[in-house]
């Protein structure tokens, strides 16, 4: 049986990279999807990818850091399939590299409000649902960032770091309805994203992009960038019934390298 059978996810972030990846393998695990996302010609390609398949999903254009978008969310997916038992909250910006004396602070209430606004209003409006369906998973996708940190990327650690307090905080406040919380920390993931963050990287430190790349990839054991499908891999299994027992755990995906 698949391993998301019966459950009804919300996946934030959908359109691209991590979110689409994810979006696509739970509704092969099952679920049916609610992909959320501000770009509408993404996401609706998104969810035509998951009923190409035989999935079913529904596309939700909404930005998950405004109170309204984050409820509408959560309301659509109650409308069309009767309930939410499970959310992703993957949606978020990276933000700006700069120096922290160059970093603006509207760049800073941007990058909180897109990594970490987000995932607090998606899951206060979630959570209600949750208690009604008997059950409830809720993931995080946070960063190695948040732990560990990222040289000039000092809105980027700081909401990812929030996000994994968040994720402690709620473990321990939602356990008693049977709903378990986790984050899941990726570290270097291939793609385009990855390719934004090493081009700037090496900018801001006046190296050459190779180099900085090397040293994303050489730092882990295994000698390799993870990929949005072993992101995607572990978030159905923190959502399934395999994952009962575990709650209140921010999970490293880095090819071996140390958390902390």
């Amino acid at each position: 049986m698949a391993l998301l059978t019966d459950r009804v996810a919300v996946i934030t972030g959908a359109s691209k990279g991590i979110g689409r990846v994810m979006s696509r393998v739970f509704a092969r695990e099952g679920a049916k999807v609610v992909c959320a996302a501000r770009s509408g010609a993404l996401v609706a390609e998104a969810v035509d990818e998951i009923r190409s398949d035989g999935g079913e999903a529904i596309a939700v254009v909404a930005d998950a850091s405004l109170e309204t978008d984050a409820k509408a969310i959560i309301d659509a997916g109650i409308r069309a399939f009767g309930r939410v038992d499970t959310l992703v909250n993957n949606a978020g910006d990276g933000g700006p590299t700069k120096p922290v004396q160059e970093y603006a602070t509207d760049d800073w209430f941007y990058t909180l409000n897109s990594c970490l606004t987000s995932a607090y209003l998606c899951s206060r409006f979630a959570v209600p649902a949750m208690i009604a369906a008997g059950r409830g998973a809720i993931v995080n996708i946070a960063s190695m960032a948040g732990r560990r940190g990222l040289a000039y990327r000092v809105g980027y650690c700081s909401a990812k770091a929030g996000q994994i307090g968040m994720t402690y905080g709620l473990a321990l406040e939602l356990g008693r309805h049977n709903i378990t919380v986790n984050a899941i920390a990726p570290g270097a993931v291939a793609g385009d994203r990855i390719d934004r963050v090493v081009k700037a990287q090496a900018d801001v430190r006046g190296v050459d992009v190779e180099q900085m790349r090397r040293t994303f990839v050489d730092r882990a054991p295994l000698r390799r960038m993870s990929t949005a499908g072993d992101i995607a891999a572990l978030a159905v299994f923190l959502c399934s019934d395999l994952a009962r027992n575990i709650s209140g755990q921010c999970i490293p995906v880095t090819a071996g390298e140390p958390a902390s």
